[in-house]
């Protein structure tokens, strides 16, 4: 009988909202639950509201393929006046193959142009902005479109068109030759300025007997301009660090760059001395700026076979830029 009794009573609560609000006023807990009756209808609510959103999201989307069914069947309309009049299509597939090549064309510069790529963009969405310039067909596919009751006259509209459209190809693709001369003119100016920089240093080198440090510092410089730092001047700099004057013989405070030369390095022995002096420097620098150096570079001018396997690898345990000398040799009389 209490068996029998407790299952009768849990079926109560469950299936008769009154006897579950009395049992809870009972236990003090009946506002809870209409709360929480109150929450659930909401979140059905909800729930319904979004089911009908999604409901309009797939009519939003039948609509839409309807529509590419209906530009289809126009299209197909387009091809079969295309085969009734041989002559006038000729000249319009032409017209779409120049276009089609323009685009490609458009689409290599675009990528380095900012303005032209949003003009390719444009092109691929629907040819916007090109039909913005040609009112008459924009008003032919815009009627097309809107049905197909015109689409007669607006054939005829596209055989008077067909010659301003030609002069618009012509004339864009006059354009992007224009555009692509100046930026083989832009290019050229640029390596003609590179040259020179070189060139200016390796004939104050050769003037003024330049230091390896020197030689290091102008490396450095043309490493950072590389780097999108076009004005960064490399210099030594001097440092009091626990009473002690610290120097750092490659230094450049925007962006942070710590460096060290020397001359000769003949043993591994040598090679790790010359890490560890360039990481003190670097703990300098950090206590000072308050932040790591955005390069550490370590220069060398020679080094032994064996002295270079080490400086590699103690350079890259610490995250340092190794500098041979050769190859600053090399960078600076291209």
């Amino acid at each position: 009988m209490a068996t029998k009794l407790r299952k009768d009573f849990i079926k109560l609560l469950e299936e008769d909202r009154e006897f579950r609000y009395t049992v809870a006023g009972y236990l003090g807990l009946s506002e809870i639950l209409k709360r929480l009756d109150t929450v659930q209808d909401q979140i059905r609510g909800l729930q319904e509201a979004q089911n009908k959103l999604w409901e309009e999201v797939r009519s939003l989307r039948e609509g839409q393929e309807r529509l590419w069914e209906n530009q289809n069947k126009l299209w197909e309309e387009i091809r079969n006046l295309r085969e009734e009049q041989h002559k006038l299509w000729e000249n319009q597939n032409k017209l779409w193959e120049e276009v089609r090549n323009l685009r490609e064309g458009q689409e290599k510069l675009w990528e380095n142009q900012n303005k032209l790529w949003e003009e390719v963009r444009s092109l691929r969405e629907g040819q916007e902005r090109l039909w913005e310039n040609q009112n008459k067909l924009w008003e032919e596919v815009k009627s097309l479109r809107e049905g197909q009751n015109k689409l007669w006259e607006e054939v005829r509209s596209l055989r008077g068109g067909q010659n301003k459209l030609w002069e618009e190809v012509r004339s864009l693709r006059e354009g992007q030759n224009r555009l692509w001369e100046e930026v083989k003119n832009l290019r050229a100016e640029q390596m003609k300025l590179r040259n020179y920089v070189v060139s200016g240093f390796t004939e104050l080198r050769s003037a003024l007997g330049v230091t390896f440090e020197m030689h290091a510092a102008a490396y450095l410089e043309l490493v950072l301009d590389e780097m999108g730092y076009p004005s960064a001047k490399i210099n030594r700099k001097l440092f009091v660090h626990d009473g002690e004057v610290v120097e750092v013989n490659l230094f450049c405070e925007e962006p942070l760059v710590v460096g060290e030369v020397t001359v000769a390095v003949r043993s591994e022995e040598d090679a790790v001395r010359e890490v560890a002096k360039l990481v003190e420097r670097v703990d300098v620098v950090v206590s000072k700026f308050g932040r790591k150096p955005d390069l550490t570079v370590l220069s060398v001018g020679r080094a032994s076979p064996e002295a270079v396997e080490k400086l590699r690898a103690e350079a890259e345990k610490h995250g340092v830029r190794l500098v041979l000398g050769r190859e600053i040799e090399e960078f600076l009389s291209v």
